[in-house]
């Protein structure tokens, strides 16, 4: 029986990328049976440094020199290159670092609309030729149509609702809620009409005034905008919580 010891070598090995031109690393595996021609050809495309302007060195997994790999001819597994070496690409080209990562620095292409409205082979073009979204206009006058009716109803919701009257508030999806009515009329946050809210209860979500702006009084959490037709006007009174009882 030999004795003696049989080293295996995997083909594969697993390096990290560093360039002059970027500051991040990258992670790749390569075969050992590359040339360094072959390797730099593979490289080029991972940093952008051209075959012709690279050089490379390779550095330990501590990140200690160990030697520079300038034999075109010889294979990627004839230096001492392991798993989690660094083998950094020195770039002659005159690229300068960020220069292909820097996307400020990239020359970006601009359209005016008339130029891009007259291009056939646009989005728009297409949307226009099968009369998608805003190009369909018995959609669109459909949808106008429905909005302004929403908008009237609304409208009219809002105008038989006083201020200071007694309200309860049924909004989808939230529990029922008793309060008093202290704004009617449309707002900035939002457009459409509003009815602005004193809950007897901390519900709310303001003290009655939104984005900077006050629509009227109240403590915080108190104050809410809903919309009118989720509005009943009537004699809700308020709850008597017992916090006067002994």
């Amino acid at each position: 029986m030999d004795g003696g010891l049989t080293v295996v070598t995997n083909p594969i090995v697993a390096v990290r990328l560093t360039s002059t031109l970027t500051s991040f690393e990258v992670n790749k595996k390569y075969s050992r049976g590359l040339s360094i021609a072959d390797f730099k050809g593979k490289l080029e495309m991972v940093v952008g440094t051209p075959v012709s302007c690279m050089d490379l060195e390779l550095y330990s997994t501590s990140d200690q020199f160990l030697v520079k790999m300038d034999d075109n001819d010889a294979l990627l597994g004839s230096y001492p290159v392991d798993d989690d070496c660094r083998i950094h690409v020195v770039d002659r080209s005159g690229a300068k670092e960020g220069e292909f990562s820097d996307l400020s620095k990239v020359e970006k292409f601009t359209l005016s609309d008339d130029a891009y409205a007259k291009k056939s082979d646009s989005v728009r073009s297409f949307m226009k030729k099968q009369r998608v979204g805003r190009f369909n206009e018995e959609e669109m006058a459909a949808k106008e149509g429905e909005q302004a009716a929403r908008d009237a109803k609304e409208e009219a919701a809002a105008s038989a609702i006083p201020v200071g009257s007694r309200c309860q508030v049924q909004v989808p999806g939230q529990p029922t809620k008793i309060g008093a009515v202290m704004y009617v009329g449309t707002a900035d946050f939002k457009p459409g009409h509003w009815v602005g809210v004193k809950y007897d209860e901390p519900l709310g979500k303001h003290d009655g005034s939104v984005a900077g702006k006050r629509y009227f009084e109240c403590e915080n959490k108190y104050g809410a905008f809903v919309k009118p037709t989720n509005i009943t006007v009537g004699d809700f009174p308020e709850e008597d919580f017992g916090l006067d009882e002994i």
